[in-house]
């Protein structure tokens, strides 16, 4: 959540940032009239509160002198009232200017570029060699190795759904034990956590109330399927204090994720790119301020040099503006190279929200005799069925079958 002290004293620099991130004009008027009236509202408030702690600190001089308190008790009581309409006013100002900064996006850093969509994405670097064939390379649901079956999994649930057998669902193990074990080596500590998430928990990383319709919901329960084992790690940590000397928290998980994928009609309706369950591996930290930027770059650099490790060649993009997610002040997207396809694609996205989740859970840290909102950052580490096909891809033999990395032969 954005701060709204900070909204109220510099509301038109704020707007700007977040036109920046395609808020609508209509939405930051809202803002402004609602922070304004806000503001003056308090006020008003606080200026009736101290001019009834002025009389009352006169109440007792009055006694004291023996003078007539009527009219003194009186205004005295006309104020209190007077203050708890406005209490009132407030509350609900409050309120309604919270529930509406809850669906506002976090402010871009001013280093992201400008730009409304991923085609005004910035490519940062190159890394690995892209690999050659001497014959036509597939895309992965294409080779004859009968690893992936998608009509079994639509039969199972429905379409966006698939199973994976022998060899395919061995390494999709193996791929997720490896990258736990190479983020464990770099620092994360590996954490198992339900794969079912309430409202407040969700509502402390962002994803409501914003993005309710992306979830599934549990019937008859305040729980959801979880998106990302981000919602989790991060909030194990919701609305308490940590001693800063425990920091940086950094930590790993493997989960299935869940998402309906709203809005995505007619988009990677083949394969594994974009399913309704997969499999993931995610980075969390939670640091001080000052050290989440050199964090950050820490986490971008274990995602790819996972990547590397596997012999994948990849890119690393800067997200503009109009492409960066709700939380996030600045991301990085590791895409890997498709041969199938004959381009990069999406595999991990490492975002630094700074203080906008913990403000929302409330996760502060003690520095003295201080508490202090936390920064926060997750990244994917990997997208663990998106990994599979890039395998499938990059090791293809003419006749279907895939060759295994050398890391994983031991997971296999």
């Amino acid at each position: 959540m954005i701060d709204i002290k900070l909204l109220q004293r510099d509301f038109e620099n704020v707007a700007a940032s977040l036109v920046k991130k395609g808020v609508d004009s209509e939405v930051l008027d809202n803002l402004k009239s609602l922070s304004e009236e806000t503001k003056v509202k308090r006020q008003e408030m606080e200026d009736v509160t101290a001019s009834q702690n002025k009389l009352s600190r006169e109440f007792g001089r009055y006694k004291k002198e023996k003078l007539d308190i009527a009219p003194l008790q009186a205004e005295i009581n006309e104020l209190k009232s007077k203050k708890q309409v406005l209490e009132e006013e407030v509350r609900a100002l409050e309120e309604n200017l919270s529930s509406i900064v809850l669906g506002v996006p976090n402010i871009p850093d001013e280093i992201v570029p400008i730009g409304k969509d991923e085609d005004e994405n910035v490519v940062l670097e190159t890394i690995g060699e892209i690999p050659s064939f001497d014959f036509e390379p597939k895309e992965h649901w294409d080779l004859d190795n009968g690893w992936l079956d998608f009509e079994r999994g639509v039969k199972l649930a429905k379409s966006r759904f698939s199973a994976i057998r022998g060899q395919g669902a061995r390494l999709e193990r193996a791929l997720i034990n490896y990258m736990l074990d190479f983020n464990r080596s770099r620092g994360f500590e590996e954490w198992y956590v339900p794969f079912m998430a309430n409202t407040n928990t969700l509502q402390g990383t962002g994803q409501l109330p914003k993005f309710e319709d992306d979830l599934f919901k549990i019937e008859g329960e305040d729980l959801y399927l979880i998106p990302t084992a981000e919602v989790q790690l991060t909030n194990l940590y919701n609305d308490e204090i940590i001693p800063v000397d425990e920091l940086p928290l950094m930590m790993t998980s493997y989960t299935p994720c869940f998402r309906k994928e709203a809005g995505s009609a007619g988009r990677d309706t083949r394969g594994l790119i974009r399913q309704h369950q997969f499999d993931k591996v995610e980075m969390v930290a939670i640091t001080k301020q000052e050290e989440s930027d050199e964090v950050f770059e820490k986490m971008v650099s274990c995602a790819s040099d996972l990547l590397t490790s596997l012999g994948l060649a990849h890119q690393k993009v800067m997200l503009c503006t109009g492409d960066l997610g709700f939380s996030a002040t600045k991301t990085i997207d590791l895409e890997v190279w498709l041969p199938g396809q004959g381009k990069y694609r999406e595999i991990s996205s490492i975002s630094n929200t700074r203080e906008f989740q913990a403000r929302r859970a409330k996760i502060r840290y003690k520095d003295g005799k201080k508490n202090i909102l936390a920064h926060t950052l997750n990244g994917s580490s990997l997208a663990v069925g998106r990994t599979l096909l890039a395998i499938m891809e990059n090791y293809q033999q003419a006749d279907g079958s895939v060759k295994i990395p050398k890391v994983l032969e031991k997971y296999m």
